[in-house]
């Protein structure tokens, strides 16, 4: 009787957690915000004005009459009402758990995380995990959905006699939004940094991800209908597929540029490279690609609990994002900060060209191919996960050869540039040859845009933060130009998502003051790199 007794009430005492789990996220689930984390006694003074700022808050995290809701429902721990943010001070991380929703104004953030290192279990049980995504996804995506809509008009509008490299359209700019109080993109450039941020009217403040409690890799929709062990349960790409690059794209080696697209058309798998590639690599180089296209355990794609599909995953291989050596377009969450809040959103870059770059990591100082290959940021820059989940466990001398191999992956042809990266006049029209002076000259690209890939291999700190309320990103890694229109959105984060739209960024932040003529000019030249 007793042990039934007490069979009883642990049964009790489970349904009631269970229960209290589920409450607590269904009373979450469309807020977008949480509790704040409670300060120590040097910061309780300035608690109120660091902690706030209500109203924004809501609407970059939900939309319409959820933003309302949020405003009603955000309390401090304390339940005290919440007062206005005072202008230029930012807010602190707020507290979320695994799966709940985060603000997409994360920029306008700061803190530290309770600690450096996470856990490989789940908040809740893997079927409450899964009914908790099944119940929040779709109004976060409607969410996400009207918050780039807010931000970008993605009008569909292909530049003319235009394409990449495998023959997709390139998408003409700018698309990012301008506010109603500000005539023109031109009318911009002319203001101040400190007014622009004042009036809160810079267009291409940073992007974070949909869902940072998780983040991890979320792939676009061609991919994953490729692949459809990679949907998500509870995220999806927030990019239209026009203004990503072109799947499957091109190959190009090397070692045999007269063979042009290597691939042809197909995308290279661990069931097809062989067939490909045989004939045309060293036996190295083939156990490099092959290694490359072999798909390992991460910290959301697993075989445990712990993940973001719903059947037990195989994993993810690096050509997975960097498909064919170049990129699908996935985005992720670098690793270099926490806590994870605090991780900048990062685009997957091309790996065409890397072979003349000495700098391989967006905030970090990776030096070599082979050092690159060695990093292992599918666990997010923490190896505790791949205790929990299982590493990949590749020894020295394979990430050497999967560093030979891409350091054979070469840029698109660029039929109107001479040996030493000029326009050949002859080839190319007089926009074209005007955006290269401009290049050369007034738009002071060439400062840190030269040499045979167009990127001086430096991190720059373009201090962006001038131009809005947020919190400082610090150097990023230059991009290299050469083979730029294959590779849209742009700057780390895709908040720029085309060519026109990265012109009209460097034009405010640098404050050049370059004419709409000069702009399209240029825009003309990077379409020749």
């Amino acid at each position: 009787m007793k042990v039934l007794l007490s069979k009883g009430l642990l049964a009790a005492v489970l349904i009631g957690i269970g229960v209290g789990i589920n409450a607590t996220y269904d009373s979450y689930r469309g807020t977008g915000l949480s509790r704040v984390p409670e300060l120590g006694p040097q910061r309780l003074e300035a608690a109120d004005s660091q902690v706030s700022g209500t109203a924004s808050n809501a609407r970059a995290g939900v939309a319409g009459a959820a933003a309302e809701r949020a405003e009603a429902a955000v309390v401090r721990p304390d339940a005290a009402a919440l007062r206005p943010v005072a202008p230029g001070e930012l807010l602190l991380y707020p507290t979320l758990a695994k799966g709940m929703r985060t603000p997409f104004d994360l920029w306008r953030y700061y803190g530290r995380g309770v600690s450096s290192f996470s856990s490989p279990i789940l908040p809740m049980r893997f079927d409450q995990w899964l009914e908790f995504h099944r119940k929040q996804k779709p109004s976060l995506m409607r969410d996400v959905r009207a918050y780039m809509a807010e931000r970008f008009d993605f009008s569909g509008k292909v530049l003319p006699d235009t394409e990449m490299s495998g023959g997709k359209g390139v998408m003409a700019g700018p698309v990012a939004r301008l506010s109603s109080s500000v005539a023109s993109y031109e009318a911009l450039a002319e203001l101040t940094p400190s007014e622009v941020r004042k009036r809160d009217l810079f267009p291409y403040k940073p992007l974070a991800h949909p869902l940072q409690t998780v983040a991890h890799m979320v792939f676009p929709e061609t991919w994953i209908k490729a692949h459809p062990e990679h949907r998500r349960i509870d995220v999806d790409m927030d990019f239209p597929e026009a203004y990503l690059p072109e799947f499957p794209p091109p190959l190009f080696l090397t070692t045999h540029k007269e063979l042009g697209d290597v691939a042809n058309g197909r995308e290279v798998t661990i069931d097809n490279y062989y067939e490909i590639f045989d004939g045309l690599l060293t036996p190295e180089q083939m156990e490099g690609l092959k290694e490359l296209l072999r798909p390992s355990p991460t910290t959301w794609f697993n075989h445990t609990d712990h993940r973001v599909t719903e059947l037990p995953s195989r994993g993810v291989a690096c050509f997975d994002c960097h498909v064919n050596g170049h990129t699908n377009g996935a985005f992720e969450l670098g690793p270099d900060s926490r806590p994870n809040m605090a991780r900048l959103r990062t685009d997957t870059p091309t790996m065409r060209g890397n072979f003349n770059l000495m700098q391989l990591s967006s905030k970090r100082s990776i030096r070599s191919m082979d050092h690159f290959s060695e990093v292992e940021e599918y666990f997010d820059g923490d190896p505790g996960m791949q205790q929990a989940i299982g590493p990949r466990a590749v020894k020295r001398e394979v990430t050497n050869r999967m560093g030979d191999f891409n350091a054979l992956l070469d840029y698109p042809p660029a039929p109107k540039l001479d040996p030493l990266m000029r326009l050949v006049p002859e080839k190319s029209t007089e926009a074209e040859l005007r955006g290269e002076t401009l290049f050369h000259g007034k738009a002071q690209c060439a400062k840190c845009h030269y040499g045979p890939a167009f990127v001086d291999d430096y991190m720059h700190d373009l201090q962006v933060e001038r131009f809005y309320v947020g919190r400082p990103e610090g150097p990023i890694k230059t991009f290299p130009l050469r083979g730029i229109k294959d590779s849209p959105p742009y700057l780390h984060d895709g908040r720029c998502p085309t060519l026109h739209d990265t012109v009209e960024f460097f034009n405010v932040v640098l404050q050049l003051h370059l004419t709409l003529q000069e702009k399209n000019d240029l825009v003309a030249y990077l379409l020749c790199l």
